[in-house]
């Protein structure tokens, strides 16, 4: 016979009929038009078929009066599904429970983006944006359309020529086109150059300004390189003196250096503690009791659980305690020089800039004693020396 429509949905049993007349009981199905198929012949004198959910009581007649029995082999269809679900009520809370949080989930902006901003910072476009209802953990349903949000971001954002909001998932992309407005040069007032130090100079360059010293001329600490006043007492005109100077400088340094250099190194030991990160809060679920080690550095790995690129405000942290020792080695006279030599120099380059150059170096005075060695060392160090002198108008030069 011809398989009814939508026989999932409504429900069907296989059933096995055996004994009795099995011929009447084809009949009587025929006469009340009780559909039934995949009808099979067994060996054992007994028929197989398929029958609707619904149609399955209305047997009962029929078996009575033609001297059958029938057994139910397969129960298949959504009714039987949902006596299980009943059965396994808390299983079917919990799907309908996920697929709630994930609806839910799907249903929030969890990131917002800021790109294309150079001069503008990313905070105030944040700001800005928040007041027109974009920020995390808002429901996405109760944002405006997107293209009157990007006019209203727009007007509120000084210095933007264009603002875009685009959405992908849960993930807001507030895309800006600054203005181009010109670079206004900071106002200058007229100054000299003056040495900071006593030096000998061994290169004048003046892009604007009279320069009143030459190469290998010695100065004094505040004395004019590059004048700011052009011309004689008569007729003079103050500008912004610009140039560069470099000198020889001479810098003494006290250094000592001990013998036994003292370090920390991880002996291979570790205790991991796990936690479960909710928002800013997290439980310990592994790794209690206390740390066994006298010594020890802790190593946090956070590891967010992430949908569509976006990481959600919970996952797994692990903190990775480490021990440690201290452990000592003994250097030589020699690398104790070399080591002060060369913490010196690091000290000169960052204190007189990094185009500083050392030309000589002269160990004036060395010593060891107490397991430490003391050095006095010369250092001959050519630098920039000019700095800025503004000009006083009411005392002249």
């Amino acid at each position: 016979m011809k398989i009814p429509t939508l026989v999932y949905w409504r429900g069907y049993v296989g059933i096995t009929v055996r004994n009795g007349h099995l011929e009447s009981f084809i009949n009587a199905l025929s006469q009340m038009g009780i559909p039934v198929w995949d009808v099979k012949p067994s060996p054992s004198q007994s028929l197989e078929m398929k029958v609707l959910l619904s149609d399955f009581h209305a047997l009962r007649p029929l078996l009575k009066r033609t001297g059958c029995r029938i057994h139910v082999d397969t129960r298949i269809g959504f009714p039987f599904e949902v006596v299980k679900l009943k059965k396994r009520r808390f299983f079917a809370v919990g799907i309908v429970a996920f697929f709630t949080i994930l609806f839910l989930l799907s249903s929030v902006i969890w990131d917002v983006k800021v790109v294309g901003n150079v001069k503008l910072s990313t905070d105030d476009v944040l700001v800005v944006a928040k007041k027109e209802g974009i920020y995390p953990f808002q429901w996405i349903f109760r944002l405006n359309h997107l293209d009157e949000l990007s006019l209203q971001i727009n007007r509120k954002l000084p210095g933007t020529a264009w603002v875009g909001v685009d959405r992908k998932g849960t993930t807001i992309t507030i895309q800006v086109v600054e203005s181009s407005i010109p670079e206004t040069k900071p106002l200058l007032s007229p100054r000299h150059l003056i040495s900071r130090t006593d030096a000998v100079v061994t290169s004048v360059f003046a892009e604007q300004g009279l320069p009143l010293v030459a190469k290998n001329s010695r100065v004094k600490k505040g004395q004019i390189l590059i004048s700011g006043l052009l011309g004689d007492e008569e007729n003079s005109q103050a500008v912004v003196a610009k140039g560069e100077v470099k000198g020889l400088v001479w810098h003494e340094y006290n250094i000592e250096v001990p013998t036994v250099q003292r370090y920390k190194v991880y002996t291979g030991e570790i205790k991991n503690k796990s936690y479960l990160v909710l928002g800013n809060r997290g439980v310990q679920l592994w790794g209690y009791g206390k740390v066994p080690y006298a010594k020890y550095d802790v190593v946090t790995e956070t590891d967010p659980l992430t949908w569509r690129s976006t990481k959600l405000p919970m996952g797994w942290m692990t903190e990775h305690v480490m021990e440690t020792e201290e452990r000592s080695e003994v250097i030589t006279i020699e690398e104790a020089k070399k080591q002060g030599i060369e913490g010196a120099i690091r000290d000169i380059i960052a204190k007189y800039g990094s185009d500083s150059t050392i030309i000589s170096r002269k160990i004036l005075h060395e010593k060891k004693e107490n397991g430490k060695v003391y050095m006095k060392v010369l250092f001959e160090v050519e630098e920039k020396i000019e700095e800025e002198l503004p000009i006083a108008y009411n005392q002249g030069d």
